[in-house]
C-alpha cells in the first residue's frame, strides 16, 4: 500500500508562500488516513462476520438434521468405544441337511452388562435382576455394583422378553450390546453331529461365534469366511430320516432298558452318513458342561457312534469268512469242524449252543459259531488277518468330519498271537466303534471297494481300494440274508426290503479286568435290500435287557435286531426305496408239475 505523506514538501512550501498555516495540511492528511483505515477495518469485520454467520448456519443445520434423523429412527442403546485390534467378524454361515433344511442358523439377540458408576439405584437393580435371572444372586450383584468395578458382564445372551424386563427396570447403568447367537431349531436332533458353538473374542458391541465341537468346529474356518458369500454348509444327513431313526432308537433304548444306544445309517457306495445318532444326547442350544468325574462315556456329550470303542462280538465273523473265501481257503459249502470246546493252552472257546460236529461255512455265519469261525481264522493266520482288517479301515481312526474322530483308534492286542487271531475272528479281544463297523460292512456290501464315511453331501469319489471281489461280496450278502431268514436275526426281517445282517453280543469288560456276567454290548449290522444294497445300518445297545419273558434276554437277536428292523421299516420309504418282491436265485433245480 502506498501511504500519502502527512507533510508533503511541495504543499508546505506553497502554503507558506501564500501565508497559510502548514499544520492544517498535516491535520487534513491525518484525518483522511484515519478514514481510510476505518473503512478497511469495517470491511474486514463485515467479511469475518459473514463467514462466521455462514459457519454457524451450517453447524446448526447439521445438528438439526441429525436431531430429526434420530427422532425418526428406532431408539438404540449408547455404545462404548470399540476396543483396539482387529475387527470381530460375527457372521456365520448356516448348516443344512442334504435337502437344504436348516440345521443351524443365526439369531440376532443382545448381551447384558452393567456400568456401576452410571447406576442410580444399585440395590433395587440387583434385586430385579435376580428376579429376572434366577441363576444370579442379588447379594453378590449388589456387592459388585457397590464395589470399585466400572464394568460387569451380567449375561452373554438374553431373550427378547428378558431384554424388555431389564429395560423396564429403568436404570441407566444397565446396558445392552448386540449379539449374534447360534440357533439350532431342531433341538437335540443331530446334536452330536453339529456339536455346538461358543463365544471367542468379544466386546460390548459384538462377539465372535466359534465352533467348539462337531462339524461346527471342523468347518469353523469355512463357516466364518466372508469370501464364501454366506453359502451354507450342506451335510449328508437327511433331517426326516434322522428324526424317524432317533424316535425309534430312543423308544427301543427305553423298551430294552439300555443305558445308551447308537445308530449309523450310511450309503454303501458314497460313504455318506444319512443318519447318526447317539443316546443319551443333548440340546446344542444349551450345551452341558463336560463331566469332571466318573466315566466320560456316561456324559450326554459322549458320541457313542464315533467315540465309543466296543468289542462288537459276532458281527466280525463275516470279515473272517469273507477273507477266507477271497483267499480261496474255503467256500460257502466247505464243512468246518465245530466240535467244542476248542482248546488253546489253558483257554477254551465255546459256542452259545451245541451245533453238532460240523457246519458249512454258510451255517457258521447263520448259526454264529465261535468255534467254527476260530478254526477258519487259524487257516488265515495272524499276519494276514491283521492286513485284511487294515484294508477294511478297522485299524485306524475314521476320516469322518468330526472333532472327536481323529483320536478314536481301534484297540488291538499288543501281541497279535494265534489266540488273538481266533478271538478277534468272532469280535473279542479287539474294540472298534460302530462307525468303523458301518464303513467295513459298506465295503462288503457294495461289491468290495473300500468306503470312507463322510458327513458332506455328495460323498467321496467312487472307486476306492478293492478289498474283495464282487463274487465274494455276493456270497457274503447271501449268507447275511440267511442270518435274517433262518438264523440269529429273524426279528430283523422287514417285508419288501430284504434285510441282511449279522448279530453280535459281547460281554462288557470290567474296568478292573475281566468281564461282567450280566452286562453286554448288543449290535446288529445290517444292509438293505440284500440283493442290491443301498444302505448299511448299525444299531448298538449298551447293557440292554429284554424282560418280556420269565428270564431277561440280553442277546442282540432279542434286543438290537427288533430296534434295527423298526428303523428300516420307518426310514426305507423316506429314503425313496419302494417295497419289492425279493428275486429268486437264478441257479438250482426247480421241481414243477403239469
Amino acid at each position: 500500500m502506498i501511504r500519502t505523506p502527512l507533510r508533503p514538501l511541495a504543499r508546505i512550501l506553497d502554503a507558506r508562500a501564500r501565508g497559510e498555516n502548514p499544520e492544517a495540511i498535516v491535520r487534513e492528511n491525518l484525518r483522511l488516513r484515519h478514514e481510510q483505515l476505518r473503512d478497511k477495518a469495517r470491511a474486514r469485520a463485515e467479511g469475518r462476520l459473514l463467514i462466521l454467520g455462514a459457519l454457524f448456519f451450517c453447524a446448526f443445520s447439521a445438528v438439526g438434521a441429525q436431531m430429526g434423523l434420530m427422532a425418526s429412527s428406532d431408539p438404540q442403546e449408547p455404545r462404548a468405544a470399540v476396543s483396539s485390534g482387529a475387527a470381530i467378524v460375527n457372521q456365520r454361515a448356516d448348516i443344512t441337511d442334504r435337502n437344504g433344511r436348516i440345521l443351524a442358523t443365526n439369531l440376532a439377540t443382545y448381551s447384558l452388562y452393567a456400568q456401576p458408576p452410571l447406576m442410580v439405584d444399585k440395590t433395587r437393580a440387583a434385586q430385579e435382576l435376580a428376579r429376572i435371572f434366577p441363576d444370579l444372586d442379588a447379594a453378590e450383584l449388589a456387592e459388585d455394583f457397590n464395589g470399585k468395578r466400572k464394568f460387569l458382564w451380567l449375561k452373554k445372551r438374553i431373550s427378547p422378553e428378558q431384554r424388555q424386563m431389564v429395560h423396564d427396570i429403568g436404570d441407566p447403568g444397565l446396558l445392552f450390546g448386540p449379539r449374534e447367537m447360534r440357533l439350532y431349531p431342531n433341538g437335540k436332533l443331530a446334536a452330536h453331529v453339529l456339536g455346538g458353538t461358543g463365544f471367542g473374542r468379544e466386546d460390548v458391541n459384538s462377539a465372535e461365534v466359534i465352533g467348539i465341537a462337531g462339524v461346527e468346529r471342523v468347518f469353523d474356518t469355512y463357516l466364518r469366511d466372508p469370501a464364501n458369500g454366506g453359502a451354507p454348509l450342506r451335510l449328508s444327513l437327511d433331517l426326516t430320516v434322522q428324526a424317524a431313526a432317533r424316535e425309534v432308537l430312543d423308544g427301543g433304548m427305553r423298551l430294552m432298558n439300555a443305558k445308551g444306544a447308537s445308530a449309523v445309517l450310511m450309503d454303501v457306495k458314497t460313504g455318506e452318513v444319512v443318519s447318526l445318532i447317539s443316546l443319551p444326547d443333548f440340546d446344542p442350544n444349551d450345551r452341558p458342561r463336560p463331566l469332571t468325574s466318573g466315566d466320560a462315556g456316561d456324559s450326554p456329550l459322549f458320541n457313542r457312534a464315533v467315540q465309543g470303542l466296543y468289542e462288537l462280538g459276532s458281527t466280525f465273523k463275516i470279515f473272517t469268512v469273507g477273507q477266507a473265501i477271497e483267499e480261496r481257503l474255503v467256500n460257502a459249502n466247505t464243512m468246518i469242524d465245530t466240535k467244542g470246546p476248542l482248546r488253546w493252552g489253558k483257554f477254551r472257546i465255546n459256542d452259545f449252543h451245541n451245533y453238532g460236529p460240523q457246519l458249512t461255512v454258510s451255517d457258521v455265519i447263520v448259526k454264529s459259531s465261535n468255534v467254527g469261525t476260530a478254526r477258519i481264522a487259524q487257516q488265515i493266520g495272524a499276519e494276514r488277518q491283521r492286513a485284511f482288517l487294515g484294508k477294511l479301515g478297522m485299524l485306524e481312526p475314521t476320516a469322518i468330519e468330526l472333532t472327536e474322530a481323529p483320536g478314536v483308534k481301534p484297540q488291538v492286542p499288543a501281541n497279535w498271537s494265534e489266540l488273538s487271531t481266533m478271538t478277534i475272528s468272532y469280535g473279542h479281544g479287539m474294540s472298534a466303534s460302530p462307525l468303523h463297523l458301518a464303513a467295513a460292512y459298506a465295503t462288503l456290501a457294495n461289491g468290495g471297494t473300500r468306503v470312507v464315511p463322510t458327513l458332506l453331501a455328495g460323498g467321496r469319489p467312487a472307486g476306492g481300494q478293492r478289498v474283495i471281489s464282487e463274487q465274494t461280496s455276493a456270497v457274503l450278502r447271501d449268507m447275511l440274508r440267511q442270518v435274517v431268514v433262518r438264523g440269529t436275526a429273524t426279528f430283523g426281517d422287514v417285508p419288501g426290503y430284504a434285510v441282511a445282517g449279522k448279530t453280535g453280543t459281547a460281554d462288557k469288560p470290567k474296568p478292573t479286568g475281566g468281564y461282567y456276567d450280566d452286562k453286554v454290548i448288543a449290535t446288529f449290522a445290517g444292509m438293505f435290500p440284500a440283493y442290491d444294497p443301498k444302505y448299511v445300518l448299525v444299531v448298538t445297545l449298551d447293557e440292554p435287557e429284554e424282560t418280556s419273558g420269565t428270564e431277561p434276554r440280553r442277546t442282540a437277536g432279542w434286543t438290537a435286531v427288533p430296534v434295527a428292523a423298526e428303523i428300516i421299516r420307518r426310514t426305507a420309504p423316506l429314503l425313496g426305496l419302494r417295497p419289492e418282491i425279493e428275486p429268486q436265485p437264478s441257479f438250482g433245480v426247480t421241481l414243477a408239475r403239469n
